[in-house]
């Protein structure tokens, strides 16, 4: 009760990625996946990297997409570099 927030994660049970419901009265919610080695292409060579997946829902009455989306960007720099939020 009284949370603006929340964050699911199902990885732990080898869930690759969900869609989480917004518990009430929350305006979103974070669902983070498990992470998974993948083959990627970078610099023109093909390398293996520890990819995760994340998806969000919001109640659109409180968040817009578009603020959501710059949340989601600002959660993959700080998971993809760490130290960033020590500054």
């Amino acid at each position: 009760n009284g949370g603006n927030f929340s964050i699911s994660n199902l990885g732990m049970y080898d869930i690759d990625e969900f869609t989480a419901i917004i518990n009430p009265p929350q305006s979103g919610i974070l669902a983070i996946g498990k992470i998974a080695r993948k083959p990627i292409e970078k610099d023109g060579e093909v390398t293996l990297t520890d990819i995760i997946t994340c998806t969000l829902s919001g109640d659109h009455r409180v968040i817009d997409g578009a603020t959501g989306a710059i949340l989601l960007k600002y959660f993959k720099e700080f998971i993809s570099n760490p130290n960033t939020m020590l500054l």
